[in-house]
């Protein structure tokens, strides 16, 4: 096998293990942390490629639409968390038939605002030449973005006088309260947070998916295998997960077709849940 074979699987491979990353990310925080499951989650990251769409058209450079879009669909997490979640805490079969419905009402929205039609966004960069084969420079971005979004939830979460009070208030709830933390403004934030990321995947996914109402819908079911797959650790337990799951695809796609990819994802998913209830992390003990 060439050099430039195994660099154009080597990135291909990384790019996949990257976009679980990326559509996981939001949701681990969500699930991981506040023990939420965010039906809607598809659907906060189908609003940040909807956003950057927008902000495009509006005359914003991409990259700046792509940043516009993330925090947008963070201010809609925070007034969904304010008018929906806060009352639903505690409350696991709520929340879900409250998410779902959330869903619901979110694509409908988008379809009566855009329509169905399937929108498009220009990739943006070019491509590198390396061998016979040609790599998108885009790729490689979101490698990166990947493991800049780890390192964000990280320092946010271990750094930051939030982070401590978020990390306080989930595992420790009594005793937050005694020290006089506000476990629903703490509570809010986080929530905010997670639905910014799911933006973000949004943002990012727009250029190379098609941009359409049920978008959120092809993501999704990867993003909670992942999560579950990687059990309570936010961080630790998402990116061994991808890690894991984004390989098994990458490579049966590679070789075989991409539909026995996405199989033997599904399959590696539930021999480990079996073998491991509570995921890859769940052992450890630690939520971070």
């Amino acid at each position: 096998m060439h050099a430039d074979q195994l660099t154009n699987m080597a990135v291909s491979l990384l790019t996949t293990v990257s976009v679980l990353v990326i559509i996981s990310i939001g949701l681990a925080v969500v699930f991981g942390m506040m023990g939420i499951i965010n039906l809607a989650h598809g659907e906060f990251l189908m609003l940040g490629a909807f956003f950057t769409l927008t902000g495009y058209r509006a005359g914003l450079d991409i990259w700046l639409a792509m940043v516009a879009a993330a925090l947008g669909v963070g201010v809609v997490g925070l007034v969904v968390e304010r008018l929906l979640i806060q009352f639903l805490y505690g409350r696991l079969a709520a929340t879900m038939l409250a998410t779902w419905g959330l869903s619901l009402i979110l694509v409908q929205a988008v379809v009566l605002i855009y329509g169905p039609a399937t929108q498009g966004l220009p990739t943006p960069l070019g491509s590198t030449r390396v061998g016979d084969y040609s790599i998108s420079q885009y790729n490689l971005v979101l490698i990166a973005v990947a493991v800049l979004m780890l390192a964000l939830v990280y320092l946010v979460f271990t750094r930051t006088r939030y982070g401590t009070k978020a990390r306080a208030v989930t595992q420790l709830p009594a005793m937050a309260a005694a020290v006089g933390i506000n476990a629903k403004v703490t509570n809010m934030l986080t929530f905010a947070f997670g639905a910014m990321l799911a933006g973000a995947a949004g943002a990012l996914l727009a250029p190379v998916a098609g941009v359409v109402p049920g978008m959120g819908q092809a993501y999704v079911g990867r993003a909670f295998m992942t999560v579950v797959v990687g059990g309570p650790g936010v961080l630790t337990g998402t990116a061994a997960s991808a890690g894991l799951l984004g390989t098994v695809d990458s490579v049966v796609s590679n070789t075989m077709t991409a539909f026995l990819g996405t199989a033997a994802l599904l399959l590696v998913a539930i021999v480990l849940l079996r073998v491991l209830p509570t995921g890859i992390s769940g052992r450890t003990g630690r939520q971070l």
